[in-house]
């Protein structure tokens, strides 16, 4: 008994994956380039505006804040190490990453 309700509620879970891969598809599109924001406002990630969040640590990392989506990447140098320049406290940003956007964020 107990092996016909796992596989049966394998079959169920397996069957809701399955279609909510298919729905996610056919809402978004294929999403293979990640350079293109399709959001609301939909345009090349270049357009948007980055700011700097620095970390508990004191590294920095770029942010940007497009009204819904958002984009976080630890700044690094050209050797891959963080960049911790001190350009403010730690848990704090600074910068215009809210900008680029005509779409609002009330937060």
């Amino acid at each position: 008994m107990k092996a016909t309700k796992a596989i049966a509620l394998l079959a169920a879970v397996g069957s809701l994956a399955a279609c909510e891969s298919t729905l996610s598809e056919a809402m978004m599109g294929d999403k293979v380039d990640k350079t293109v924001d399709r959001g609301f406002d939909s345009k090349h990630l270049s357009q948007l505006q980055a700011g700097i969040w620095i970390d508990p640590q004191g590294c920095d990392h770029w942010i940007i804040d497009d009204g819904v989506e958002g984009y976080l990447s630890a700044r690094v140098d050209k050797y891959g190490k963080p960049v911790c320049s001190g350009i403010a406290e730690p848990n704090t940003a600074v910068g215009p990453f809210k900008s680029g956007s005509s779409f609002s964020d009330p937060i």
